[in-house]
Formats: C-alpha cells, structure tokens, sequence
C-alpha cells in the first residue's frame, strides 16, 4: 500500500525535465503547461519531501542534493509507468481493432447486419480504423454464456427480459407471429382468426429450449400450452422450412417471414387476446454502460435504429 509522500507522475516528470535544460520555465514550455503550473507541482513536491527541491537563480534552476536524490528515484519510477502506459494504451488499442459478440439467430441474421454496416460507416466518416467484428450466432442462453464467461464483449438476446447477472440495455422490439404452410386447415379458414387456446392446443414446430423465440412462446401461453411440440428445430429457417413443408403451424419473428408472406409460401394467422412482443437487449458483463469503444458505439447505433 502507498504512503501518503508518493508524487504524482507528472510531477516528477516536470522534476526531470528541469534537470536536464536547467530551468523551469524552459521545462514547462516542454511539457505544455504554465510556469505558474510547474511552480505549483514543485511547492506541492517539496510540500511532500521536506525539502527545497530547486534553487532558482537569474541563470535558471538547478535541483538541490535532496531533487537530485528524488530525481534518481523517479527515472525508475517513470520508466516503469511509461511500460504501464504502453501496455494500456496497447490494450486499448486492440479493444477498438476487433469486438468478440454473440447476438441470438433472429438477431444475427435480421437485424445485425445493418448495424455493423452503420458502425462501420461511421467509423469510416470519423476516419476511425474500422472494427473487426467476429461474431457467434447462436441461441438466447449460449449467448448469455458467452457473455458471461467472457467469449464474447457484448450479446444480443430477445425474450421478455434480461438474463441475470449481466447488463443491459433496450434496443428494440418485435413480435412473434403465427404461421402456417398455404395448404394448412388453418390457411382456408374464413378471417383466419384463431384463439389463445386453440394454438396451446396445437402440435406446433417450435426451436429449441433456450432460444428466445421459444421462451417468448412459452411465457405467452403460460399452463395452457400442454401438448407436444411437432418438431423441434434449432435455426428459425428450419422452422420456416417445416411450416412450408406442412409440419405444422409455428411462431417465429415477423422480419424472418417477411419475404415468405410477401410470396405467399407462408400464410400469417391472426391470433385473439395473445400478446407476442417481445424485448431486444444488448447484454454485457461489468459497468452501467456497455464496454468503452466500439461494443459502446454498436449499442448506441443498434438503439437510434
């Protein structure tokens, strides 16, 4: 633990200069300060030690015994701090230069190829380096595991709310919606309206435990959903596939079935008094606020669009 007689770094730094050209204005000239600001790191130094540091004269400044015995000291002190400097600011230099995230399928391929299309347009407007991006898509609770266990900087997950133990922040919502192949009993039905309880009644082609699709569906159908599942499925464009296909109807994110409805493979069944919004999250392991850099300026841009 540090005793209470540490300079600050700059201080000794100023100490150093002023040995080498003989004055202190000439130091702080230098080192881009004030010669009232050298005078008062000096006067707080000497404050620290005990002991003048610096004789002033009409031919300059020269350290006293005592500066020259801290000015030894401190030649360590700041080569040491240097490397620390280095190191960090390598580091953080890295932290700009590539961005580890994990997003949720949906996510993944809907929805976070236009942000890093935005994030690179703006870092290329700023004259910035653009980031490399490596990223995993995968479902809800593997990205929650990413992020937790430091795999991935930053994640982005859907369902009803945030995992536990890592931040987040909103950056969108959307809505499940129901579907069938165009050949289904459910497609002829006259306004195609069905209930709450004849879809928790229906084997349904669903993803895998842990995605958000899945949970979303689960929390909205609550008891009622008993039956088995027809298929379950691990990508959303399998799902689409098997209610195409005729396996049933499913619950999937309008933007993947957007082109599908848009042509008719897919046919869109209203559903009564069933709310199927879900939440969007960016999601990160430490402060208030997404990592410093590009993690913090995705998440930014992915909020504003």
């Amino acid at each position: 633990m540090l005793g209470p007689h540490v300079p600050d770094l700059r201080a000794l730094e100023l100490l150093l200069v002023v040995a080498r050209t003989g004055s202190l204005g000439g130091a702080a000239a230098e080192l881009g300060i004030s010669q009232q600001a050298a005078s008062a790191r000096v006067r707080t130094m000497e404050a620290l030690v005990g002991e003048p540091l610096i004789t002033r004269s009409k031919r300059g400044s020269a350290l006293t015994q005592t500066g020259e015995l801290v000015v030894q000291w401190a030649d360590e002190v700041l080569h040491a701090a240097q490397k620390l400097d280095a190191g960090i600011t390598a580091l953080r230099m890295d932290r700009r230069a590539h961005l580890d995230i994990a997003a949720s399928l949906t996510i993944a391929e809907h929805l976070l190829p236009e942000w890093l299309v935005g994030l690179r347009a703006q870092q290329v407007q700023r004259g910035q380096h653009p980031t490399e991006i490596r990223m995993t898509a995968t479902n809800t609770a593997r990205v929650t595991e990413m992020v937790s266990a430091g795999e991935a900087t930053l994640g982005f997950v859907e369902g009803p709310e945030a995992p536990p133990g890592l931040r987040k922040r909103l950056v969108g919502t959307d809505e499940l919606v129901v579907v069938v192949g165009r050949t289904h009993p459910w497609a002829a039905r006259p306004g195609r309206r069905i209930s709450a309880a004849q879809l928790a009644a229906t084997p349904l082609v669903v993803r895998e435990a842990g995605s958000g699709t899945r949970t979303v569906l689960e929390r909205a159908l609550g008891d009622h959903w008993q039956v088995a599942p027809a298929l379950e499925l691990s990508s959303t464009a399998a799902v689409r596939a098997a209610v195409a296909a005729g396996a049933g109807p499913a619950a999937v994110g309008a933007d993947a079935v957007r082109d599908d409805l848009a042509t008719g493979r897919l046919v869109r069944i209203p559903v009564a008094d069933l709310d199927l919004t879900r939440q969007l999250h960016a999601v990160w392991k430490g402060g208030s606020h997404p990592p410093e850099g590009p993690a913090r300026e995705l998440v930014a841009w992915a909020a504003a669009n």
